[in-house]
């Protein structure tokens, strides 16, 4: 199972429960918001990018755990919700470089529109190229134009989309357990790719919270 479809993170501990009141989903969706506002305002209000970058790495190799836990059940087009899908498209490209390079290069090729340059990637791009263009997509949500940050993926996540359904018509009929998990990931970076975006316009009509 690819990253994109399983939740990189740890069960949050009773205690942790206890302080969110998980049982209580408008507490739960209140600390959700509140997280996400802090944890963006704090890496944004540091003009040196330190914070931004500390965060970068810390979520690629960690995780976010209990507070993502909590931004998983937001609404998609809302704070909390994009940050968990770009953490979530982060966690994919760290853990399987080389297959979304495969990917995103098919994808290129069959899509032919502006997604490729909106992202960002370089033509061919390498899984250690992948790599860092998406964590100077997340640097640019900590420190940049936080919609251009959200279009940018939304960009990425339709290069790749493209990329694993052509890659699912090669496999249906030699192999179609692999082609079904390719459809099955073309069809969850489309849906990615629509709330990002949505996300984005809705951030620069300052009503994303």
């Amino acid at each position: 199972m690819s990253a994109l479809h399983r939740r990189p993170v740890r069960r949050p501990s009773s205690a942790f429960d206890n302080i969110v009141g998980a049982h209580d989903a408008v507490e739960a969706s209140r600390v959700a918001h509140a997280t996400a506002s802090a944890l963006l305002a704090r890496a944004r209000a540091d003009e040196t990018g330190d914070s931004a970058a500390r965060l970068v790495a810390f979520t690629a190799e960690h995780g976010i755990d209990e507070i993502a836990e909590l931004w998983s059940h937001a609404p998609a087009r809302s704070l909390p919700g994009a940050l968990w899908r770009l953490h979530l498209i982060q966690l994919a490209i760290h853990s399987d470089p080389q297959t979304a390079a495969l990917l995103y290069e098919r994808g290129r090729a069959e899509l032919r529109s502006a997604d490729e340059v909106i992202a960002g990637a370089p033509t061919p791009a390498s899984p250690a190229e992948l790599v860092t263009l998406i964590d100077t997509i997340l640097r640019g949500v900590f420190r940049g134009d936080f919609a251009v940050a959200l279009e940018r993926a939304a960009a990425f996540c339709r290069v790749q989309a493209a990329g694993a359904t052509h890659a699912a018509d090669d496999y249906e009929a030699t192999e179609p357990e692999r082609a079904s998990a390719f459809t099955r990931r073309a069809l969850r970076l489309s849906v990615y790719a629509e709330d990002l975006a949505a996300a984005a316009a809705l951030w620069r009509r300052d009503a994303l919270s």
